[in-house]
């Protein structure tokens, strides 16, 4: 695997740029494969998402658990132990369990999520110490621009509501 973090990163920005323009909370996600298996080379795309709650009226609709259901079918098994999972936010609680359970084990993210964040803000979802699985986290890879993307899209609907 020759990319690099910030590659895949901007893939999952490519996502959340997606999310946005139909008005869903900008995160977009990537599940690489790290290792070549069923069809898919090591450095291959097997799962990608962007947030769909509002479209699907689905509060479970978060673009990790897409790109996880995308990968689980891509690579035909629930145990997606040769991946890595990119995300623009950071991993709410519901998403961590999911990475958890889907034992991926390597989670990069752009921006944290101080207020609902799954892997290290909040709630220490990805390695807590009573789970079987635990994740290597990787985080603040283009930090700046996937916060500019959500700062950005709250902005802009503040002002729609305040009839601005």
């Amino acid at each position: 695997m020759t990319k690099d973090h910030k590659y895949y990163m901007r893939l999952a920005i490519k996502q959340a740029e997606l999310a946005k323009e139909k008005g869903e909370v900008p995160n977009g996600c990537i599940i690489i494969s790290t290792k070549s298996r069923n069809d898919h080379s090591a450095g291959s795309i097997i799962g990608r998402a962007y947030n769909q709650v509002e479209m699907l009226r689905d509060p479970t609709a978060h673009a990790e658990m897409i790109a996880i259901t995308q990968a689980a079918s891509a690579i035909g098994d629930w145990r997606l132990t040769d991946t890595m999972l990119y995300v623009t936010k950071e991993p709410c609680a519901m998403c961590a369990g999911a990475i958890v359970l889907a034992r991926i084990p390597v989670v990069v993210y752009g921006v944290p999520d101080p207020q609902r964040g799954g892997a290290v803000s909040v709630f220490n979802v990805l390695n807590h110490p009573a789970l079987i699985h635990r994740c290597d986290i990787v985080s603040g890879i283009l930090e700046e621009e996937c916060r500019a993307l959500l700062q950005d899209f709250f902005r802009e609907r503040r002002l729609e509501q305040n009839g601005n």
